[in-house]
């Protein structure tokens, strides 16, 4: 079976953070509907600034309790993998 994933590219709005915000609350949002297993998200490399903007906009209650687990890549610092776990009965 194929994993689908869906890939979110923040380099086009790196400066407007409400845009910022409503692009990652979309992709969350997407993959809760369509009960995807990763969200790509791409920060770029830059200073650093808009990946740490996601990982804080990750971390609150109301988005933590939606994804199972985040992992940085440890071979490209400009990629962040949200992970999410499904059973049959539940929704987490």
């Amino acid at each position: 079976m194929l994993e689908v994933k869906l890939k979110l590219d923040l380099h086009d709005v790196y400066n407007r953070g409400d845009e910022i915000d409503r692009q990652l609350r979309a992709v969350i949002d997407e993959a809760v509907s369509k009960r995807i297993k990763v969200v790509e998200i791409i920060p770029g490399k830059g200073s650093g600034q808009l990946k740490k903007r996601v990982l804080r906009f990750l971390q609150q209650k109301e988005i933590k309790e939606l994804y199972h687990r985040v992992e940085k890549d440890s071979d490209n610092f400009g990629r962040i993998f949200v992970h999410f776990k499904w059973s049959r009965d539940r929704r987490r």
